[in-house]
């Protein structure tokens, strides 16, 4: 696991937006209802479809559902689905190329894993241990207890307002050239 990047909490929030009612979300709307670019989101979701984590449906009132519970979806699934299953550290094995040796280090100087390696690996262990017991089911949880039932209506009543743009849009013939 390298760096965690800005997808990793854009995925992340925009699957905690399926978790509510389980009315499927375009990536467009998961891009607007978080403020950020379409694009981005169609990057990101691809990836959580292959790797079973959302479904994807196609037209007027398809778009992204969560595959399975989101209480068996963990958040380490999540980050590897996106940013792959990377090291978090890279060793260079720069033991080996102290100026001492003057180039041919000797076998006890690189012989097991480099101490730092070892550090590091268990930091990694720990990391993705933290990651694979929390689950998007458990933050959606913490977060249905924060915010008020107003805010669920709200979203909703959003989230029906777009379904019902895009049946309606359905209905009308294509316009040519700029608007």
């Amino acid at each position: 696991m390298a760096h965690i990047t800005t997808s990793v909490e854009y995925g992340i929030h925009g699957l905690l937006w399926l978790v509510e009612d389980g009315r499927a979300l375009s990536s467009r709307e998961i891009a607007e209802i978080q403020g950020i670019s379409p694009s981005f989101v169609a990057k990101i979701f691809p990836k959580l479809e292959k790797a079973g984590i959302v479904a994807a449906s196609e037209g007027v009132r398809g778009g992204y559902r969560l595959a399975r519970p989101a209480g068996e979806i963990t958040f380490l699934q999540i980050i590897d689905a996106i940013e792959g299953d990377k090291p978090l550290f890279d060793c260079q094995e720069v033991r080996g190329r102290c100026a001492l040796f003057g180039g041919d280090a000797p076998g006890w100087a690189t012989a097991g894993t480099c101490a730092v390696h070892a550090v590091m690996l268990q930091a990694e262990k720990a990391m993705r241990d933290a990651l694979a017991a929390q689950t998007l089911g458990d933050v959606a949880s913490r977060f249905g207890r924060k915010a008020p039932e107003t805010f669920f209506n709200d979203f909703r009543d959003w989230a029906g307002d777009r379904q019902t743009t895009r049946t309606a849009r359905i209905g009308r013939p294509r316009r040519d050239g700029p608007s």
